[in-house]
This record gives C-alpha cells, sequence and structure tokens, in this order.
C-alpha cells in the first residue's frame, strides 16, 4: 500500500519509504529495493509479481486523475502524459493499457520477470461486491486485509475473478521443463495433469459469439445455477400455518463441487450414440423429458427446476445423477475427451483451506462434526461485530446482549478492536468466495470491448484455462449436490423447499433456526446426506429468515423468496460464475 506521502505499507507491519514521484521510478523502486513480491506456488511455476496499491493521494502524486473519463474502455488515453513516461523509459503495458489494474514490463533477461502489478484505488480497483468497503480503510489495515489474503490464496492480479483464474493456473502451471533427449537441453513441455494448450470447446458448449457455433442450430448446453420457486398450488396447508421462512446458504458451493471432478484436458471428440460413462468428461444429447419426478422439488436436470421439454445437451455430472435416481441414459450423441483429470484439485485444496483458516481467526469452529448451534452463534457474532460501527458501540452492546455468545461486558476498546478484526476478516471471506465464483465464471469469458464483431476469435479464447465445458460440469454438479439433499430432506422429513437461488434454499419452519427442520439423529448429530449446518465448502448456513406469510405472499406475486430473504436491502446474487 502506497499513501502519498510515500509510506509504503507492507505485509506484517513493515514500513518503507519510497522516493519516486513517476510511474517508472515507482517501478524500478519496487523490482530493485522494496523486496515486495511472493514466491511461487507449484515449482513449474512462476513467482508473483509485486504489487503495489495506490491509495487516491499516490495516485495524484504520480500525476494520475480522480477519476477515469473512459468509462468504456477503463484507461488512460495512449497520449496521457503518465503513458508517455512509460514508454520514454523503455516500460511496456499489457493489452488492458493503463487502467485500475496496470501491469509495466519489460521483457524476461536472463529467465528473470520484470514486471510490477499497480491497483488505482481511487478507481475502483476493488470492487466492493468483492471486498466489501476495504478501500476506504487505512492503507495499513488494508495492507493486512490484502496481505492475509495473498498469503492464503494468491497476490491479487485484478479482479477476484482474474485473481481466481490465475490461481488455477498458478497450481497447475501448463509447461514444466522436459530433456530433449537429441540435445541434451532442457525445454519447455506440457505439464502433465495441466491444461497445456487453447482448445475450442464442441459447438454446443460454446457461446453463440464462438466461431464454432456459427450456423449451430442443434441446441446448446445450458448447465447453470437453479431458479426455482415451487408452484404456491402445490402448498399444504400444514406449510402454510408454520410461522417461518427460513433460508439456508450452501458455503461455497462452487468449490465444494470442484472437488475430485473430472474434467477434460484435451479436444472434444464427436461420438454417435455411446453408451453413457459417468467417468468420461463431455457432453451428451440426451432425453430426459419422460422422467417422473416430485413437482414439489426442483427438477434436477434444468436451472429453471422444470421439466425438461424434450432431447436435451448436458454436462457428464447431471447425467451420472439421473442415472442414480434409477433413470437410463441412452445418448444420441456426445463429445467426450479423453485425456481427463482433477484439473482443480490443488485450486479447489488451496482456496478451502484459505477459507477455513480466515473462519477460524473469527472464531468460528471448522471441524466437521463441530455443535451446530455453536457454529450458528459464532457465525451470529461474527455477523454482529463485522456489521458494526465503531461510533456507536451501544448499539453493538444491545445486539451483543441478545447473543448466547456475545459479551456486552468487554471495554470500549476492546470492542472497537473486535470490530476491526471482524471487519476486515469478513472482507478476506468475501474476496475467497468471489474468487471461486469470478474464477468459475472466467472459464466461459465472453468477447468485451467496443470492437469486437460477432463471430470473430476474442483474446480469451487464446488461454488454455478458456474452457466453457469446465464450468459448466462445475455448476452442474453444484445443482445435483443440492437436488440430492432435498430430495433426502423430503424422504426423511416430508419437507420441501419453497424456493432456490443457486446456492440458497428456504423452507417453511416451526421455528427461526435451520436446527428446527434440519433432522439429527438420537445423539444430535446430524443425519448424513442432507444439508449439514458448518464451516466447510458443501456444509450450510443460515442465511435468513422471514415470516412464512411474507414467502407465501412473494410466492403467489411470482418472486423468489430465496433472492431476498436475507431481509437486509441486499438481494442475494445468482452465482452464476458470470
Amino acid at each position: 500500500m502506497l499513501d502519498g506521502d510515500g509510506t509504503a505499507y507492507c505485509l506484517g507491519g513493515v514500513l518503507l519509504e519510497c522516493p519516486a514521484t513517476t510511474i517508472p521510478q515507482l517501478v524500478d523502486w519496487v523490482l530493485r529495493e522494496s523486496g515486495v513480491g511472493a514466491a511461487r506456488l507449484h515449482r513449474h511455476g512462476k513467482d508473483a509479481d509485486p504489487l503495489i496499491v495506490l491509495t487516491a493521494s499516490a495516485a495524484a502524486r504520480f500525476g494520475l486523475p480522480e477519476r477515469l473519463e473512459d468509462r468504456r474502455g477503463l484507461r488512460l488515453a495512449e497520449d496521457h502524459p503518465v503513458v508517455r513516461q512509460i514508454a520514454k523509459a523503455k516500460w511496456k503495458l499489457t493489452q488492458r493499457g493503463f487502467g485500475p489494474w496496470p501491469r509495466v514490463y519489460r521483457p524476461a533477461q536472463g529467465g528473470r520477470r520484470q514486471c510490477v502489478q499497480l491497483a488505482i484505488l481511487p478507481w475502483e480497483a476493488l470492487d466492493s461486491r468483492a471486498w466489501g468497503g476495504a478501500d476506504r480503510l487505512h492503507p495499513a489495515d488494508l495492507a493486512r486485509v490484502l496481505g492475509v489474503f495473498a498469503s492464503r490464496v494468491l497476490t491479487p492480479r485484478g479482479s477476484t475473478a482474474v485473481t481466481g483464474l490465475e490461481l488455477m493456473t498458478a497450481m497447475r502451471p501448463p509447461t514444466r521443463p522436459v530433456k530433449d533427449e537429441a540435445t541434451g537441453e532442457w525445454v519447455s513441455g506440457p505439464n502433465p495433469g495441466a491444461l497445456a494448450r487453447p482448445v475450442d470447446p464442441a459447438p454446443p458448449e460454446a457461446p453463440t459469439e464462438h466461431p464454432v457455433a456459427r450456423g449451430w442450430e442443434r441446441g446448446f448446453l445450458d448447465e447453470e445455477a437453479y431458479q426455482w420457486v415451487r408452484d404456491p398450488d402445490l402448498l399444504s396447508d400444514e406449510e402454510c400455518l408454520l410461522p417461518w421462512a427460513v433460508g439456508i446458504d450452501i458455503n461455497t458451493a462452487f468449490l465444494a463441487a470442484a472437488s475430485r471432478l473430472p474434467v477434460g484436458l484435451s479436444e472434444p471428440v464427436h461420438h454417435t450414440a455411446p453408451v453413457f460413462d459417468k467417468k468420461a468428461p463431455g457432453t451428451w444429447l440426451v432425453d430426459l423429458s419422460h422422467i417422473e419426478l416430485d413437482p414439489r422439488l426442483p427438477n434436477p436436470f434444468t436451472p429453471t427446476g422444470q421439466r425438461p421439454d424434450g432431447p436435451g445437451w448436458y454436462a457428464t455430472p447431471t447425467l451420472a445423477y439421473a442415472e442414480e435416481l434409477g433413470c437410463e441414459i441412452r445418448p444420441f450423441e456426445a463429445y467426450l475427451r479423453h485425456e481427463t483429470g482433477a484439473y482443480l484439485d490443488p485450486w479447489h485444496d488451496r482456496l478451502k483451506d484459505a477459507y477455513l483458516t480466515t473462519s477460524t481467526d473469527m472464531g468460528i469452529p471448522i471441524d466437521k462434526d463441530a455443535d451446530p448451534t455453536a457454529y450458528l452463534d459464532a457465525m451470529a457474532l461474527h455477523k454482529a461485530y463485522a456489521a458494526a460501527d465503531e461510533t456507536r458501540l451501544d448499539v453493538l452492546r444491545a445486539a451483543l446482549a441478545e447473543l448466547p455468545a456475545g459479551r456486552a461486558d468487554l471495554s470500549d476498546d476492546e470492542l472497537a478492536a473486535r470490530v476491526r478484526r471482524h471487519r476486515q476478516g469478513a472482507m478476506v471471506l468475501s474476496a475467497i468466495k468471489s474468487t471461486v465464483k469470478g474464477g468459475i465464471g472466467k472459464l466461459r469469458e465472453r468477447p468485451q470491448g467496443r470492437h469486437y464483431k460477432d463471430g470473430e476469435r476474442w483474446p480469451a479464447l487464446e488461454r488454455p484455462t478458456w474452457n466453457p465445458y469446465i464450468r459448466a460440469a462445475v455448476i452442474a454438479k453444484a445443482r445435483v449436490n443440492l437436488h440430492r439433499k432435498t430430495a433426502r430432506l423430503a424422504a426423511l422429513t416430508g419437507l420441501h423447499p419453497l424456493a432456490v437461488l443457486s446456492d440458497c434454499v428456504v423452507y417453511a419452519s416451526r421455528g427461526p433456526s435451520p436446527l428446527h427442520f434440519l433432522p439429527s439423529n438420537g445423539d444430535g448429530t446430524p443425519v448424513y446426506g442432507t444439508f449439514r449446518i458448518g464451516a466447510s465448502p458443501g456444509f450450510c448456513k443460515l442465511e435468513g429468515v422471514q415470516d412464512m406469510a411474507w414467502a407465501v405472499d412473494l410466492m403467489e406475486q411470482g418472486y423468489n423468496p430465496a433472492r431476498h430473504i436475507k431481509g437486509d436491502g441486499h438481494d442475494a446474487q445468482l452465482d452464476e460464475g458470470e
């Protein structure tokens, strides 16, 4: 973090003095004197480039405007004095130019990278949807937040979506050194288990703008997150008389789905009338419209939760679940990958560890067998601290007095310190979750920019990590995982969801807690196969509580209660991975 007076706030509370007054001078100082940077996460990867975050006063010091005038391109004009300074000093900018996340570099010499990543705070480099109010923190506090994220996840390289994608490459680099048997020299070769080269998708997997989709009229893959509301006519009198509608949220549902998920690492190969194989990643044309399922549950095969109306293209996880339900799968055709692997496993492990470690910092129990009541109490306490106003500690004390784990007798100084710690921890947790969703979405990045013409290729297609099938497989697995739990819960208790939005599920309940409707064994432990309360990815937490009459009213008007269940003025976001 660099402030306008030249003070650089670094990880661990280290302070440095930066004498630079121009961007080229800053880059030279960072690379030669600062010592800022991070080691590679994989032995075949690359060390992280230094990240320097400029406050508003620091941006002014280097001659940068308060805001970007080009709101569409989000970059400085080529003739801006700062851009000209960079070119005159023989430094380069990437194709994105000098925007909120500019990268200044020179070509590597002797295998040594010369690159500095900048982030311009007044240009909204830190999206509040991912980082909360991090850009309003004191530079020392923001350095701490970004440092924790960088040490547990990755040094940010742009938005959390960009960082999520970069983390995939950092954990599984596309190449590794191999010995050329003819010359005896070491050369670059593909890294087994990685996405080593750009590969075009099958036509039904591609966005409509993709060249392989031009002229394709036989349907497209539609593996998206749930948006479903039960038909109000299917509500029973007993449900309508229950007092509460309780929403539960699946922790990092896409991350849980990514674990041990086999995906294709090679080109799709077309097959006619293949035998379905749940271990073969691919896209299959199958008719599931004849399958009868309980209409009080969302249909597991479509994002709308409605019954398919004919043959459609499905990713392997969806059909594997259909087979699990006892359905016979007879594909008409398929596009399959023959080189496969659990590509996302190291990515999953890194993000899971970061999420759980940060949760522990907040006093949230992370053990899978932790008492569900203790977990819900710890989450309520964390949210109370994170949302508190340091200038209104009397309001916080009143809130703490209502919580089982709250302590209203703490001193003002201790309460203020806890507010700061939990608020900053909440920012890191939010950024981790956004890294998961955004990273999955970036696998299917669509064309951007005013110069794009339909049917042309766009830069993202030249990345090995541009792979819409992997995104579809993750979302499909997350969706069927959720359906499996709702079906198990219905079989055990007769309860059916009122609505689902991505990873949020709303149930009618006799009490205001998930523990009032989730089943437990005689010893109080949760029943296997249903929703489990806890911190781990795939477990769930309380999302919100409202009156049952409120939920029924929304359903009858055609609205989704899961979108509004929080009741805090912030609607739930559809986690499409876009």
